[in-house]
């Protein structure tokens, strides 16, 4: 079991309250699971109390974490012979995914 320290706590506590829902993956059972919609990226825990982002943020696909790689020239995500075609619209859905979750981990002074 992880001990939160109380950044850490309060960056989640932030996300919570954002509409983030906080899951775990149970391939990364050491890390923190961050979803919203079919978007999720994986936290953990670093040295100075915080958290940061393991791994790119990521399209869910059947609610499991997809990568992103480029199929005959176009990015798509794929997860376990699936795949969806990362359009514009996903990418930029994504980065605003990721762009909020960075933010609200940021500590609150």
């Amino acid at each position: 079991m992880l001990e939160l320290t109380p950044v850490q706590v309060a960056a989640l506590e932030r996300l919570a309250a954002r509409g983030f829902a906080i899951v775990a993956f149970p391939l990364y059972a050491s890390a923190i699971g961050v979803r919203r919609g079919l978007f999720a990226v994986l936290l953990v825990p670093v040295e100075d109390g915080s958290l940061r982002l393991l791994g790119d943020p990521c399209y869910l696909i059947d609610g499991n974490l997809s990568v992103r790689v480029t199929r005959k020239g176009r990015p798509t995500f794929v997860w376990k012979g699936r795949e969806l075609e990362a359009t514009p619209e996903l990418l930029t859905e994504l980065e605003r995914f990721a762009a909020e979750v960075s933010a609200l981990l940021l500590p609150v002074v």
